[in-house]
């Protein structure tokens, strides 16, 4: 399944993991996504979303 945010359709970045002796390896990171019970348009659905968008108030959960 991708690693992408289901609001805000953040997903990795990539870079250098840079060593000690300033050797350069490729390395991702990953957003950080929670799954949970959201309403879209009326509807509870199952979404994947960042936490930063969680706690922006992007998403109204279904309690």
């Amino acid at each position: 399944m991708a690693q992408r945010c289901d609001i805000c359709s953040k997903g990795p970045s990539v870079g250098h993991k840079i060593s000690h002796a300033h050797k350069l390896t490729k390395r991702r990171w990953l957003p950080n996504l929670v799954s949970m019970r959201a309403l879209v348009d009326g509807r509870a659905r199952r979404l994947r979303v960042c936490t930063r968008c969680l706690k922006a108030g992007k998403v109204t959960k279904v309690i």
